[in-house]
């Protein structure tokens, strides 16, 4: 039991040290072409301050920081996983219609800063007036939080 506990406790060590020494500046010729797509279609003429890839156990990852504060995260390939536009909102046509609609019925007045993929279970996103939305993939409201 003790070799276990040990085992266990050296592998957690391992991947706390392995996440913050991968953690690396790119350049953005060097994101995935799906990123480098996604960035001159929805951020066009924006200026970039960061691209970094984190190179986790058994994932990777890229981030974008604009100058402006704007934060685009991306999957392996490419696919965007994050948009968080901060005191701005975020490019309309990636947030889906039905959120959308949504959004527009019950919130009339305010927009989307920040959208991320929940993988297959939906989206999250957070309001210019601070509320956070989630939806499941069929895109139904499932959680509210002010």
């Amino acid at each position: 039991m003790k070799k276990i506990i040990l085992v266990f406790a050296c592998c957690l060590a391992m991947q706390s040290s392995a996440r913050v020494s991968d953690d690396k500046p790119i350049t953005f010729e060097q994101l995935p072409a799906r990123a480098q797509q996604f960035i001159e279609e929805y951020f066009p003429g924006q200026a970039i301050a960061l691209v970094k890839m984190d190179n986790e156990i058994f994932d990777k990852s890229y981030e974008v920081i604009f100058t402006n504060g704007v934060k685009v995260e991306f999957g392996k390939r490419g696919d965007w996983k994050e948009v968080d536009c901060k005191r701005t909102l975020c490019p309309e046509e990636i947030i889906p219609v039905q959120i959308r609609d949504y959004v527009a019925q019950y919130w009339p007045g305010d927009g989307v800063c920040k959208i991320e993929k929940e993988n297959w279970n939906g989206y999250e996103i957070e309001l210019t007036n601070g509320v956070n939305l989630e939806f499941n993939s069929a895109f139904k409201l499932i959680d509210i939080d002010n």
